[in-house]
C-alpha cells in the first residue's frame, strides 16, 4: 500500500530522481530569463513566461547543472 507516485508531468527528463522541486527551480530561473528578454526555444502563442519555461523544461530543452553534487575525491584532496 505504500506506493510511491511520481508526477511525470512535473519532472525534468534527464533527472534520475524525478524531483518536482528541481523542476520548479529550473523552470523559475528559465522564466526569469524569458522575462529579461531571452528568446524561447519553442514557437509558442503563450505570452506567459512561466508556461513557456515549464514546457521547455518538460521537453528537456533547458540545460542545467546540479551544484549540490558531491565533489570527486581527487578535487577535494587537491584543495586541502
Amino acid at each position: 500500500m505504500d506506493k510511491i507516485v511520481r508526477n511525470a508531468t512535473n519532472a525534468i527528463p534527464d533527472d534520475p530522481e524525478l524531483s518536482t522541486y528541481r523542476f520548479i527551480i529550473v523552470s523559475a530561473k528559465r522564466a526569469r530569463q524569458l522575462q529579461s528578454g531571452a528568446r524561447s526555444f519553442l514557437p509558442t502563442t503563450s505570452r506567459k513566461p512561466t508556461v513557456t519555461s515549464m514546457e521547455e523544461v518538460r521537453r528537456g530543452l533547458v540545460k542545467y547543472t546540479d551544484t549540490n553534487q558531491v565533489l570527486p575525491e581527487d578535487f577535494v584532496a587537491n584543495q586541502l
